[in-house]
């Protein structure tokens, strides 16, 4: 194996036990530690060198629209404020090019885990529906688990399949 591709692969080994602790964290605490969010900033250094299919400035684009995107989820509490820094530090690794991507699977990863959590407590969730969303379903949907599944499937599945 190419030195540039083990580099590759290391890379994604280390995000993938950081997006795995940050996620641990969100199901525990519903907090994503700010140190995991910068370790995945600075992961990123190598990863420009180590993956060719992605620019400096197309990584930039991308964690600018995530991070405008993640704002306004976060303004209207849909997400909180680790979601949406994690989510912009992994944009940096997809680039415009799977920017997109990632954000489907994202919203679909979350989707699924909040169709779970109100699968597994039914009258909770009747007595939401019944009070017409306005009631406190309890302590949300831990999107840092979406996010670090839908980076991983993203960068790892090829750019083909995804199309």
């Amino acid at each position: 194996m190419p030195a540039a591709e083990m580099l590759r692969w290391s890379i994604v080994l280390l995000l993938s036990i950081l997006l795995v602790i940050a996620s641990v964290s969100d199901i525990r605490d519903r907090r994503i530690p700010n140190w995991t969010v910068l370790a995945v900033a600075v992961l990123f250094v190598p990863w420009i060198f180590a993956d060719t299919g992605v620019s400096l400035l197309s990584s930039l684009e991308a964690a600018l629209i995530a991070f405008v995107i993640s704002c306004g989820l976060y303004a209207f509490r849909v997400v909180g404020a680790g979601d949406s820094k994690l989510l912009t530090v992994v944009a940096l690794f997809v680039g415009m090019s799977k920017l997109f991507h990632l954000l489907v699977l994202v919203a679909l990863v979350g989707g699924a885990i909040a169709l779970v959590s109100l699968l597994a407590r039914p009258v909770r969730a009747a007595v939401m529906f019944q009070m017409r969303g306005k009631g406190d379903f309890g302590r949300g949907v831990p999107y840092g688990v979406a996010i670090a599944i839908a980076t991983i499937a993203t960068i790892v599945v090829p750019q083909n399949i995804l199309n």
